[in-house]
């Protein structure tokens, strides 16, 4: 079994509604986002691919698209917008285009954060 990554980034903003009343995290704040979306499969014995890469960035576009710039909050199913709920929201949207996923990392490099959703 091989996987392969593609890797697309995005800016957005968010709040945590649920963080304690003078927290810095319940003010609105952005992030630049980094996510890693990884695929397993074995290769197609004609092409020598688990899926063309072109065919995972035009899935990729439509979640950049509806993060890139936003008020995550606002997301439609993102309420409580944390790193493991981008991670589960992210690969729930590129499932059914991308049935090869296996996994969806979110990355937050100027804090040191990161977190790796994989469906077991």
């Amino acid at each position: 079994m091989l996987e392969i990554t593609k890797t697309f980034s995005f800016e957005a903003a968010h709040y945590q509604p649920n963080a304690p009343a003078g927290h810095p995290n319940a003010r609105v704040h952005g992030h630049s986002f980094i996510a890693d979306v990884t695929l397993s499969g074995e290769p197609d014995p004609v092409h020598g691919m688990i899926r063309n890469l072109d065919d995972v960035e035009a899935a990729l576009s439509g979640v950049r698209a509806a993060l890139d710039h936003q008020l995550l909050n606002d997301v439609e199913g993102l309420k409580r917008p944390t790193m493991e709920m981008l991670c589960m929201w992210i690969y729930d949207r590129l499932k059914a285009d991308l049935p090869e996923i296996v996994a969806v990392s979110i990355r937050r490099p100027t804090v040191g954060q990161s977190c790796t959703y994989r469906r077991a």
